[in-house]
């Protein structure tokens, strides 16, 4: 039972490895956001942007496992600072074979997340190659900052890494 296991993982890495991480950003400054439908870890359906409508909703995209880096930074930042809005995760997962082993996926997150927090993980499988497209994913590494207004456009965005800046940038979005 081991060695299938074994054998599927390296099968999903090879696979993962292989994934075209080739689109430039479409995203521009009061967008709509594109919508998509995604799973809480909690397993419940969220559909973005339409369930954030009615507050300003900052999206926290990430496509590799080593986004994840990043968005903690981010994180980090937004609660050092006390900044107040309404946070999700977004993994944006591109490709059919993924899509297969969500389950086990979504249950590797669910370890290393504590439980309070799995309903503000959303991950977006089946629509994860339409918001990549949009946000782009060049530098896969480094996750993409949206803010959303009350109506679900765009009013901020940022893919270049964490940095103060960028951090201050967005929370002067969130003052006006």
């Amino acid at each position: 039972m081991k060695s299938k296991m074994l054998l599927v993982l390296c099968c999903f890495i090879g696979l993962v490895g292989c994934v075209n991480y080739d689109y430039p950003s479409n995203v521009k400054i009061g967008d709509s956001m594109p919508s998509a439908s995604g799973q809480n870890l909690e397993g419940e359906p969220v559909n973005i942007p339409q369930d954030f409508l009615g507050e300003p909703t900052l999206l926290l995209l990430g496509y590799k496992q080593d986004s994840q880096f990043d968005i903690d930074r981010w994180l980090i930042g937004l609660d050092m600072t006390n900044t107040q809005v309404a946070v999700y995760e977004i993994p944006s997962i591109q490709g059919m074979f993924p899509r297969m082993f969500s389950t086990v996926i979504d249950s590797g997150m669910r370890k290393g997340i504590p439980k309070a927090l799995w309903k503000g993980v959303v991950t977006v499988y089946e629509d994860g190659d339409k918001i990549q497209r949009f946000t782009g994913n060049q530098n896969p590494n480094n996750a993409r900052v949206i803010l959303l207004d009350t109506q679900g456009d765009i009013v901020y965005f940022y893919d270049a890494g964490f940095a103060v800046s960028a951090l201050n940038a967005l929370r002067s979005q969130l003052v006006e």
